[in-house]
């Protein structure tokens, strides 16, 4: 659906139009450009603004689509670009993930939104309270994407780096159940690697001209932005790292439990069947028994169990068995 419709001239906001045809005719009688906002277009939905803005077929059946990976690409006249959003939850501590698929053009950008991590509406505000930044057209929107895509990184890298820390104190503390947030914490930085790693690249592209000619000052401020994205990178091999490091800890920490469990079980195993030898000899039945011919044969018997059963206790207590 449509989301936000809009025609900008010398850096204002100068028109909202009703409808994607009074956009077009205003975008032909007026010396500005449009923004066309659309939260998870269908193919039907998408087809007229495809058609109007001459949108590449590929291009907009990834729009459509979704779940692509950050890449830049250049068709003609126009560019698309795919960014991965994300945020951290608090409330159940998980990164949502999200897609920001722009199509900018000389007197046009599209931006297309899957997911509820993608709001754009702050970048809205932001630029129409910056006639300055606003005046530079269409590329300065995309830049103003980028920046507070890459921003809202910084909040989800404080977030895992918390779990991370939580983690580590659970498996220092001895819990065997923290394998389990170990892999799913895993998983969140892996899908959060897929979306930092390439923008890097796609940043590089567009800082040196390659497939978009962009103001120079516009090129400055994306450097600022590659800078941000290059911490944020990373910060995401790091946790990748410490999190490899945190499973082989827990693994060696739970082999040792075992393995302390197994010493425990062996040492009351050995306790307990010395006196079940006794047991056994003193019971069989032949003549010679000692407690058939000794009155403190029986007595002794017990008493034998009770010392060999103190002694052994003693000794594993000693090792650490215990």
């Amino acid at each position: 659906m449509i989301v936000d419709n809009a025609i900008y001239v010398d850096g204002r906001r100068s028109e909202t139009p009703d409808s994607l045809e009074q956009t077009y005719e205003a975008c032909r009688e007026r010396d500005g450009f449009a923004w066309i906002g659309l939260y998870e277009p269908s193919e039907e939905e998408f087809e007229s603004v495809a058609g109007e803005f001459d949108l590449h077929e590929l291009a907009v059946e990834d729009a459509i689509t979704a779940h692509q990976r950050p890449k830049i690409e250049r068709y003609g006249d126009s560019v698309f670009v795919v960014l991965k959003s994300a945020r951290y939850r608090d409330e159940t501590e998980t990164v949502e993930f999200g897609e920001i698929h722009a199509f900018v053009g000389p007197d046009f950008i599209i931006t297309v939104r899957h997911g509820e991590a993608s709001e754009l509406h702050e970048v809205r505000e932001r630029l129409e309270n910056d006639p300055a930044l606003l005046r530079r057209g269409p590329s300065a929107i995309l830049y103003a994407i980028m920046d507070q895509v890459v921003d809202d990184y910084a909040p989800v890298s404080e977030g895992l780096e918390t779990d991370i820390d939580e983690i580590e104190a659970e498996v220092f503390g001895g819990n065997a159940a923290v394998s389990r947030r170990i892999y799913a914490l895993s998983r969140e930085v892996i899908g959060f690697r897929r979306a930092t790693h390439p923008l890097n690249e796609v940043l590089e592209r567009l800082i040196e001209g390659e497939v978009y000619d962009l103001d120079p000052e516009l090129q400055r401020y994306l450097r600022d932005v590659q800078d941000h994205a290059l911490r944020t990178t990373e910060q995401v091999e790091a946790f990748r790292e410490l999190l490899s490091n945190i499973l082989s800890v827990n693994l060696t920490l739970v082999g040792l439990n075992q393995n302390d469990e197994v010493k425990k079980i062996s040492a009351w195993a050995a306790i307990l069947f010395a006196p079940t030898l006794i047991t056994g000899i003193y019971g069989m039945n032949f003549d010679l028994m000692p407690e058939l011919s000794w009155m403190f044969g029986y007595p002794f018997a017990l008493a034998l169990m009770v010392v060999t059963t103190l002694m052994l206790h003693r000794i594993f207590k000693r090792a650490g068995w215990l």
